[in-house]
């Protein structure tokens, strides 16, 4: 019974490792601590499939150091302890432990002794934050690395390179015609895109042309076709953003799913989410930005699939929220008027007087501090007097933003009578 094609075809040397350029390329880190022979205790943070397995194999191979590989499903605080007394008595040993996150406090306590005295060099893999799921004292231990999901081009490469190596993959006369479907359903995973690639070819008839509808078939799974860099891509998101600007949230949330089965980077959709809060929410409800601003930081520290919840619950809140793009409006109009007048004089009044050069030139003279004025308010002027009295912005009509015209008319009187 043969290997499955991603253990057939796993490198066995960084030279032969496709994707990770920022590690393993000419100027990564993994590439010079094996140009210099110095391996420090080392956690790979990144989502399945990207090659965290196959870069400790390769770091053992190259320091030709006794390996063991452990998983930390199955393992124990008793395993820990039994390796690492195997290493007291041997020449030091690299501990592989994926999944790294599933150990608890008591675990990770476990190694922190042998690692800091050398016993052991420690090579964690994690899908999960590090900095969140494995203890302080081990973490500062360790370098960590981030490892990234493989973009279309690299797997496009990968399924080049299978069909050009594997002897078996050459037996069956494999053509491929069409790749989308079989990088939709990857989802940047090589693991499952060279194991996709298997099971399609396993179930068809020699010579295989792979197209999207025999991979669709064959899977048995309703492939999204998206694809990120193309027209799709920005239909999604047009038909996204115009949805939650037409308080729509059963056809935002309906985009959003789109772009999360396509594939679409999760950061991606959280700046777009944050802009539109500004742009489409604006003052009609200000909280709306910090709203979208928690979203960012929380998918892009959490990952899918977990962020689809948080996603949701920003996108359904922008929808639901009153509209305003009077702030948008509003600086557009003004970088308008700054083209049209150019570098107008600043008011003396405003002006800074650092030095008595200035004070002399009547920089700052007659400035008044608002603070010191009944309801911390001066009538003054603070634009050029080419264009004072100009309005820039002009508050929209819902509550929020009435409240700050009814204020700003309170204040100026005249000058602000919308």
């Amino acid at each position: 019974m043969r290997e499955p094609l991603s253990e057939r075809l796993r490198p066995k040397s960084i030279n032969d490792f496709l994707g990770q350029t920022h590690l393993v390329g000419n100027q990564g880190i993994i590439k010079k601590i094996i140009d210099n022979n110095s391996l420090p205790s080392i956690i790979f943070w990144g989502p399945p499939g990207v090659g965290k397995t196959t870069l400790a194999g390769i770091i053992a191979t190259h320091f030709k150091m006794p390996y063991i590989a452990i998983s930390a499903i199955s393992a124990g605080v008793k395993d820990i302890r039994e390796i690492i007394e195997q290493a007291k008595f041997k020449q030091k040993t690299i501990v592989f432990i994926d999944e790294i996150h599933r150990f608890n406090k008591s675990q990770q306590d476990a190694l922190l002794a042998a690692v800091e005295k050398g016993i052991i060099t420690l090579i964690g893999a994690t899908t999960e934050n590090p900095s969140f799921e494995v203890v302080s004292a081990l973490l500062s231990r360790c370098q960590v690395f981030t490892l990234v999901a493989f973009d279309d081009a690299e797997l496009k490469l990968l399924l080049q390179n299978a069909l050009e190596k594997d002897e078996w993959l050459k037996s069956k006369n494999v053509t491929l015609v069409e790749t989308e479907a079989l990088l939709n359903l990857s989802a940047g995973d090589a693991r499952r895109l060279l194991n996709l690639l298997e099971l399609v070819v396993g179930a068809s008839p020699s010579p295989v042309k792979i197209t999207d509808d025999l991979v669709m078939s064959i899977t048995n799974k309703n492939v999204i076709l998206y694809d990120k860099s193309g027209e799709m891509h920005y239909d999604i998101i047009s038909a996204f953003i115009k949805s939650i600007r037409g308080s729509d949230p059963n056809a935002a949330v309906y985009y959003l799913a789109r772009m999360i089965e396509g594939g679409e980077d999760v950061s991606f959709i959280a700046r777009r989410l944050l802009i539109l809060a500004s742009e489409d929410v604006g003052n009609a409800n200000p909280t709306a930005v910090v709203i979208a601003n928690n979203c960012f930081q929380a998918v892009n520290v959490i990952g899918y699939p977990e962020a689809e919840i948080i996603l949701s619950q920003c996108v359904v809140y922008l929808a639901t929220s009153p509209k305003s793009n009077a702030t948008y409006k509003a600086i557009k109009n003004a970088r308008v008027l700054v083209k049209q007048t150019g570098n107008l004089p600043v008011p003396l009044h405003l002006r800074n007087a650092p030095t008595s050069f200035m004070k002399n030139m009547n920089y700052g003279k007659n400035y008044e501090y608002s603070h010191n004025f009944e309801n911390n308010f001066s009538p003054q002027e603070y634009l050029p007097e080419q264009i004072k009295n100009t309005v820039l912005y002009q508050p929209a009509n819902n509550p929020r933003e009435i409240e700050s015209r009814n204020y700003l008319k309170n204040l100026w009187k005249e000058k602000y009578n919308y």
